[in-house]
């Protein structure tokens, strides 16, 4: 079996390290990742320059494109053989709830969805790496055991995982994602030549965390696995808009 890693965090992030030493003696992985830290990116693609992959001295390929760069490549002729299964991660730090519309980790894995298995999206709620190991454990048993899941094709699996050692971590629950309030205003600041620019504040506060969510299992202790899907259609929104279109023409 043939796994690509990916992440967000950069080729050389403890993260993406921690992952590939869980995965490497249980199926033959090739790690494709940005050169530097790409958090935030999404499921940007370069469109506007060439993206030129390097052999890093840590073994793993580096790319000067975003996460999902490196798995578009991965899967479609940067490889030898194509993979049979996309793993994103360690990411340092959560990816709850609305975080997984920003998230290069999330991204990486969903553009993985092509190959017919679940792709899997880890994270551990902590920036420091302290607990990766936990993270990594739980990350080797979900993969080692997802040839006995029945899912709808190009699901994508979003774990997070308690910053906390293994023997503190009280399970694990299959989650909704949560939402976060609106984010905090923007930080306006002048560099030293008097231009003003603003940085991107912190996410906003957990508005929906309660009992089911994402939010609510990791606080918990546990492991949270929640289930993502492609399709953004807002369903329930069909009537409403059916019947406003009838007016308009």
């Amino acid at each position: 079996m043939r796994i690509l890693i990916a992440n967000d965090d950069g080729v050389y992030a403890p993260g993406l390290a921690a992952l590939y030493d869980a995965l490497a003696d249980y199926a033959e992985c090739r790690v494709v990742a940005p050169i530097q830290d790409m958090s935030g990116a999404s499921s940007a693609l370069t469109l506007d320059r060439p993206l030129h992959p390097v052999r890093m001295p840590n073994g793993f390929i580096g790319l000067n494109g975003s996460p999902t760069d490196c798995v578009h490549l991965g899967l479609n002729g940067l490889l030898d053989e194509a993979p049979d299964m996309v793993v994103s991660g360690i990411n340092l730090g959560a990816n709850l709830g609305d975080d997984v519309l920003y998230s290069g980790t999330v991204a990486a894995a969903i553009e993985g969805r092509f190959t017919g298995r679940p792709a899997f999206a880890f994270s551990l709620i902590s920036r420091s790496p302290e607990n990766l190991p936990t993270a990594a454990a739980i990350a080797r048993t979900l993969v080692e055991k997802h040839d006995q899941l029945d899912l709808p094709a190009r699901t994508v699996l979003s774990v997070n995982v308690p910053n906390l050692p293994l023997d503190h971590i009280r399970g694990i629950r299959l989650t909704r994602l949560g939402h976060r309030s609106r984010a905090k205003p923007p930080v306006k600041q002048a560099n030293p030549r008097g231009k003003e620019g603003y940085w991107i504040s912190v996410a906003g506060d957990v508005e929906d965390g309660g009992p089911g969510t994402d939010f609510h299992a990791v606080m918990q202790g546990y492991v949270s696995i929640t289930p993502l899907q492609l399709d953004r259609t807002f369903h329930e929104a069909f009537q409403g808009l059916e019947h406003w279109l009838e007016d308009l023409l």
